[in-house]
């Protein structure tokens, strides 16, 4: 009984450190959001045209925001697929989270590369 306890206690772990990090990417996308508005406002405030008209900030946080409400919910589709598993005694892993992680941090990666070579 406590040989299978332990390898559903690291599913449950597994699942948290996921929706941790989905919520760490909605509340940075919130506080990317509201620092445009921040920076929109001080600058109206001091009457300065040093801030772009077309502010691409808050795309940037919606999109991160997006972007963690959809690995919360790849999170729990793999933790029930796996917990399934576990108590069928056939464990199978899946890629598709781990994929799908990699392929949007590289692909912001490479977006912020050219955004920031396109400031300089």
């Amino acid at each position: 009984m406590f040989d299978k306890s332990r390898e559903h206690l690291a599913n449950e772990r597994t699942f948290l450190s996921w929706i941790r990090t989905s919520i760490a990417l909605m509340g940075f996308g919130f506080v990317i959001v509201r620092f445009g508005l921040f920076l929109k406002q001080i600058t109206l405030l001091f009457k300065t045209a040093d801030y772009p008209s077309q502010s691409h900030s808050s795309v940037v946080g919606v999109v991160m925001v997006a972007i963690g409400i959809l690995l919360a919910l790849m999170a729990f589709v793999q933790y029930r697929k796996h917990e399934a598993q576990l108590r069928d005694n056939s464990f199978y892993p899946s890629t598709i989270l781990l994929f799908f992680t990699t392929l949007v941090l590289i692909v912001g990666g490479v977006l912020l590369i050219f955004y920031l070579l396109s400031t300089i």
